[in-house]
């Protein structure tokens, strides 16, 4: 007999129609109906505002109306004095965000989960988390007992300690720091959580096997939680790059309650652009400047996939 004889004979896959597939995935297109509406209402229907980047506004001839400009409003952006300041804050300040909140975020997660009490570890959980929910003006309140001038209580521990008070809102080398301590208390909460989510996932008897072959803890931890938590943090951390231009408004507005010598260190693209466009009203470039950071966002997140693809292929986004 033939070796074509005896290899097996390949069935033709039969190529499903539109309607019949449509039909079938027809439950779970329902559930999703409601969130692909929202979606397509505040995601992408308001992607036509981009046009007005390439615009002179005008209230009276509208969007569509108004005088067609070309790339005008981002050379006013980027011809102004400010522009490597407020460039360099939001790019430096979001870097050392995601460093911080990689680095706590995880210690943290593995702390909880090695606590043996576990009430006692949804009662820590729970206390890290609170801080999340705050609004930044609430927080900027509390930032402002700690450090005003008259009834602060860091002034009075100075001087009850024998030292002058301090003016913390007209102090620009102080700033960096207290808005990296802010930043961590209020979201590396958050991140803990998802992390803690994955590590719920590894089986216990990668850890049983690990401890019978006589691995200690630190082993433990290097050797299987953290290559375990390495797709997550590789996710968040693309995710995170792809909005380094973004910067938390209410950080760097709220919390220095908009105090003008602090500009230099507390001034980033979307306070910039708030003011601009409070004193302005540019509206043309207030969208330039949104168009400009999510263009190059989106060009951060592919650059950033691709290394890791090239690196790590089962632990690329996409």
């Amino acid at each position: 007999m033939s070796d074509v004889a005896l290899q097996p004979k390949k069935t033709k896959k039969k190529k499903q129609s539109f309607i019949k597939v449509f039909r079938k995935n027809l439950p779970l297109t329902i559930m999703a109906l409601p969130g692909l509406i929202v979606m397509l209402l505040f995601r992408y229907l308001p992607m036509v505002g981009l046009i007005l980047a390439f615009k002179r506004f005008s209230v009276r001839d509208g969007i569509f109306g108004s005088k067609f400009v070309g790339f005008k409003n981002f050379e006013f952006l980027f011809k102004t004095s400010d522009a490597w300041i407020i460039t360099r804050n939001t790019i430096l300040y979001n870097g050392l965000f995601i460093i911080l909140d990689l680095v706590m975020a995880v210690a943290m997660a593995i702390g909880l989960s090695e606590l043996l009490n576990k009430r006692r570890a949804k009662i820590y959980q729970t206390i890290f988390m609170a801080p999340y929910f705050l609004s930044w003006v609430v927080v900027s309140f509390m930032a402002f007992s700690l450090f005003s001038v008259d009834d602060g209580l860091f002034n009075h521990l100075l001087q009850y300690c024998g030292f002058a008070g301090v003016n913390w809102y007209a102090e620009p080398g102080k700033w960096p720091f207290i808005l990296a301590i802010f930043q961590v208390w209020k979201t590396v909460g958050y991140s803990t959580v998802m992390y803690l989510s994955t590590l719920t996932s590894i089986p216990n008897d990668f850890y049983e096997a690990a401890i019978i072959d006589g691995a200690t803890k630190w082993q433990q931890i290097t050797k299987i939680t953290l290559p375990s938590l390495r797709p997550m943090m590789i996710v968040l951390t693309i995710m995170a790059i792809g909005r380094i231009f973004y910067a938390d408004f209410g950080l760097f507005y709220q919390l220095p309650r908009d105090s003008g010598p602090l500009y230099d260190v507390t001034q980033v693209i979307d306070t910039y652009l708030y003011r601009a466009l409070k004193v302005t009203g540019n509206v043309g470039m207030a969208s330039a400047a949104g168009l400009y950071q999510s263009v190059v966002g989106f060009v951060l997140v592919m650059l950033t996939n691709f290394i890791v693809r090239k690196i790590d292929p089962d632990s690329a986004l996409f």
